[in-house]
């Protein structure tokens, strides 16, 4: 059975950081796609980063407006990845979700566009002074 959990959500002021994890179970990263996603009131779900961990920073993307501020990384655990959030603005606020395909697919994985077999139920970021 594939789960996917993410925590380290919370509350920070503008200009702080925050360490998102999504561990999973049922399977390990060892060549999978893994992607993170947000959603604030009122918008549409958008994708923040997606990784290929069988290439580990050689295969990494991510959006605009996160480039250069998020890090999205391993752990040596082999059953976590995350999200390293730095410099958040109000509008990074939302529910961030992880995504993860348990079967490898090298050829897909390969932007930003992708689609993921399972989700995590999400972690609430709040940015507020």
């Amino acid at each position: 059975q594939v789960q996917l959990a993410e925590s380290g959500g919370g509350s920070v002021q503008p200009g702080g950081s925050l360490r998102l994890s999504c561990a999973a179970s049922g399977f390990t990263y060892r060549a999978n796609c893994v992607g993170w996603y947000r959603q604030s009131p009122g918008k549409e779900r958008e994708v923040v980063a997606i990784v290929y961990t069988g290439f580990g920073s050689g295969r990494i993307f991510y959006s605009d407006s996160v480039r250069g501020r998020f890090t999205i990384s391993e752990e040596n655990d082999g059953n976590t990845v995350v999200l390293t959030m730095n410099r958040l603005q109000p509008e990074d606020a939302g529910t961030y979700y992880c995504a993860a395909d348990p079967v490898s697919n090298i050829l897909s994985c390969s932007g930003l566009k992708y689609e993921f077999p399972v989700w995590g139920q999400g972690t609430q970021v709040t940015v507020s002074s």
